[in-house]
């Protein structure tokens, strides 16, 4: 079986939320107010240009802080900053561990991930040296849920469809998945993903 993890509240700690009430309190009094601007920020197409590779962190900082009216001196910093807060979530590096393990799996990651940010995890993790290969989407220009990021992991790997599972937090990226006939695991916890993998016959 070939496993496919994204990083982001899987691997790594993600928390756009808690960022945006640190950084930004007297825009994030409650939580709705805080969900919301955080949305504003991360889930804007100016953010995934920048996951893709295809907007500089210097820009997308200015057109967020000029177009949300927001101190573009604290969103650089929060920005600049992401991947000191992206932190091993310590659950499911254990669960990679046991996969890599195990003879019959074969493992890949498949995340939207800003260049520096990758390079940064690169640098600092030795335990991304258990994948076989993977994709961020700021080195090839492309970003989940694209249908084309899926099929060039499929291609670069000659991945099997039925023989490979996304484990992913977004709904819509497992369904994009599935879609190209992947297995998919919306992810809640690293047991709940054990559990659904021993369900797909991986003996883990």
């Amino acid at each position: 079986m070939n496993v496919v993890f994204d990083f982001g509240a899987v691997l790594f700690t993600w928390r756009p939320v808690d960022l945006i009430t640190e950084c930004f309190p007297a825009r994030a009094g409650t939580p709705a107010q805080a969900g919301h601007l955080a949305h504003e920020v991360f889930g804007h197409a100016d953010w995934q240009a920048f996951d893709a590779g295809l907007m500089a962190m210097d820009v997308v900082v200015a057109r967020t802080a000029a177009r949300l009216d927001l101190d573009a001196q604290v969103l650089g910093d929060l920005v600049g900053s992401i991947d000191d807060r992206l932190e091993p979530m310590a659950p499911s590096v254990a669960l990679l561990e046991q996969l890599h393990g195990l003879p019959d799996v074969h493992l890949y990651f498949l995340s939207n991930m800003p260049e520096p940010y990758a390079r940064a995890l690169e640098q600092r993790h030795s335990f991304l040296d258990r994948f076989n290969g993977g994709i961020f989407s700021g080195d090839v220009g492309l970003a989940k849920p694209d249908p084309a990021i899926y099929q060039l992991l499929q291609t670069r790997h000659a991945l099997v469809p039925a023989q490979t599972v996304f484990i992913d937090d977004l709904l819509g990226n497992i369904e994009a998945a599935q879609t190209q006939g992947w297995h998919g695991i919306h992810f809640k916890s690293a047991a709940q993903v054990t559990q659904a993998l021993q369900a797909l016959g991986v003996a883990v």
